[in-house]
């Protein structure tokens, strides 16, 4: 059963390709398409916008830098830290679903995409104790002729430098990411994604600002009938 969601991701992904593609990023493909030997980012291995020798660069830890992007000006991430930001290196990277919410002023970025309140919650949590000094990541390095990062401020903690979880996910990649108090119509960078999906792709842009209660109480009843069914398939294989 479990099989059966997780090709039900496969199609979802495959449905979200035909309408919207890939972003334009220097490291993205022209279209989304299946990539088995993904190191790192197995997500999106049914169908996705990067390919594989992009993610040999998230498939150990520490990780120090992807493309020119150090990881590392204020010392080294913690493991937990530094899960959480590869999954959203990951989404954007190698999503299909990430050119739903393309930024209308710039077709390689991405806008007000939906994540739980609860991931942004245990996001700031496993940062909180490292450091940062960036409040903004796009924009707030100084980038030298080499097209390398570098601090412009001092270290200082995520606690420090976000308020919240919120603050956080709001902040770190500019408008890329919006937080939503649901816990089902929303993503959290896993397999619950499949739910989410299946209503995140029918709203509209004028829709996507609100969530009806009926939806919430649909996508909370799948989310469940998933999970059990994942906790039996995992029963069956120990």
């Amino acid at each position: 059963m479990l099989r059966f969601a997780v090709t039900l991701f496969a199609v979802i992904m495959s449905s979200a390709c035909q309408k919207y593609g890939c972003l334009e990023g220097d490291t993205h493909k022209p279209k989304p398409s299946p990539e088995p030997n993904l190191h790192e980012c197995t997500l999106y291995s049914e169908s996705s916008c990067c390919y594989a020798n992009f993610t040999e660069q998230l498939a150990h830890s520490p990780v120090i830098k992807v493309n020119n992007s150090y990881w590392n000006r204020c010392g080294q991430l913690s493991k937990s830290c530094e899960d959480f930001t590869k999954k959203i290196e990951c989404f954007y990277r190698c999503s299909p679903q990430a050119s739903r919410w393309i930024n209308p002023n710039d077709a390689a970025a991405i806008q007000s995409v939906p994540l739980c309140q609860s991931f942004c919650d245990d996001w700031y949590e496993a940062c909180k104790d490292d450091s940062i000094c960036v409040h903004n990541w796009l924009t707030d390095w100084e980038w030298d002729e080499s097209g390398e990062n570098h601090c412009k401020n001092k270290c200082t903690p995520y606690s420090e430098m976000y308020a919240n979880g919120t603050d956080l996910c709001q902040s770190m990649w500019g408008e890329s990411f919006k937080v939503r108090e649901s816990s089902c119509l929303c993503l959290q960078m896993n397999e619950k994604d499949t739910i989410a999906m299946k209503y995140l792709l029918s709203e509209s842009s004028e829709e996507s600002s609100s969530i009806s209660s009926s939806e919430e109480r649909a996508c909370q009843r799948k989310l469940r009938k998933f999970e059990k069914l994942k906790g039996e398939e995992g029963e069956q294989t120990r």
